[in-house]
């Protein structure tokens, strides 16, 4: 059985695989203050759950962009699963040239979705992922990454206009606008929000095809995908395991590598 981890700033996504059937996924709030057994009884609380057991000798795989958790999570591997989890950065096996300026730089869940994009359309993609910021990340046809773009995240943008505008409320978006002209203020925010990460989205992705001289697809994942997507004239597809399905396919890319560790290879 393998574990797949995405520790994003605000949520955590985990994915259990069973060879290659996901049994089970969830998606919860980061904690970046938890213990390692705060993270045992979590994770073992919600295999319950779902009829599973957290058992030793489970391979974990995890994509982390906060860093202060990473030495918990560790612990977390060697004390309930007595596992060292195959860490998504500098040295793994992706299969994919990253074509940055210094490529330590790039987050890896950007580099997981990347991969998986590429995997499912075998061609030239652009994934858009709303998570804490909302990132473009751009693949050519000979699945290079090739570089992106990063705008604040719809959270962030509604979280700042409470925080900096006194007499806005703290809104929460959920569902798609009744009117683009709206006649109250939550209703308001609500729209403005909403339409316009879509055309923040609509216009970075003309510019990006531009500028690559292909015609990708465009991918879109994270929490606000679908609402955010249906709305735009470029996003083709939404996947909302894009990032699940990426870290399953760089643990495979891996594991031969990894079995030749565990056997006392070099």
């Amino acid at each position: 059985m393998l574990i797949a981890m995405d520790i994003g700033n605000t949520n955590t996504v985990i994915g259990v695989y069973q060879g290659d059937q996901l049994l089970a996924d969830w998606r919860i709030r980061t904690e970046k203050e938890a213990t390692i057994d705060e993270l045992g009884i979590l994770l073992r609380n919600l295999f319950q759950t779902q009829g599973l057991a957290l058992e030793k000798g489970t391979e974990l795989i995890i994509s982390c962009v906060v860093p202060p958790m990473m030495n918990t999570l560790e612990g977390f591997a060697l004390r309930y699963l007595n596992v060292r989890p195959l860490w998504v950065g500098p040295g793994i096996k992706t299969g994919m040239p990253i074509h940055y300026d210094n490529p330590r730089e790039v987050g890896a869940d950007r580099i997981v979705n990347a991969v998986a994009a590429y995997d499912r359309v075998k061609g030239p993609v652009i994934v858009v992922d709303f998570g804490t910021a909302t990132t473009f990340d751009v693949i050519s046809r000979q699945g290079e990454y090739l570089g992106g773009a990063i705008a604040p995240g719809v959270m962030i943008s509604c979280e700042a206009l409470f925080i900096k505008a006194s007499k806005l409320p703290r809104v929460e978006i959920f569902a798609k606008p009744k009117s683009i002209i709206a006649k109250d203020t939550i209703s308001s925010m609500n729209a403005g929000i909403i339409y316009g990460f879509v055309g923040l989205v609509d216009g970075i992705v003309k510019r990006m095809k531009e500028a690559l001289g292909d015609d990708p697809k465009v991918i879109a994942t994270g929490g606000l995908a679908c609402l955010i997507a249906s709305e735009t004239q470029s996003i083709d597809l939404v996947d909302d395991y894009l990032t699940l399905k990426g870290l399953k396919i760089i643990y495979d890319r891996n594991r031969p590598r990894r079995e030749e560790r565990d056997k006392g290879g070099p």
